[in-house]
């Protein structure tokens, strides 16, 4: 998912995600969704919520992710 995807997600639901990177962006819009913050957190590569819009990329993300 890019960031212009994300940034239109954003708009949609109007939220300013404006000087968050691509990984905070997408917390906030779980969080403004009442969903987890989540995202690049799957710390064993794993995650049972295969039915989240952003599934794929946060198992890629989780990998590299710090927090």
């Amino acid at each position: 998912m890019s960031q212009e995807l994300i940034a239109d997600l954003a708009g949609r639901l109007n939220v300013d995600i404006k000087g968050l990177n691509f990984i905070e962006s997408i917390r906030m819009l779980q969080r403004v969704e009442d969903n987890f913050d989540c995202f690049a957190r799957a710390e064993s590569g794993f995650c049972n919520q295969n039915e989240c819009l952003f599934y794929t990329e946060c198992l890629q993300n989780s990998q590299k992710a710090k927090d």
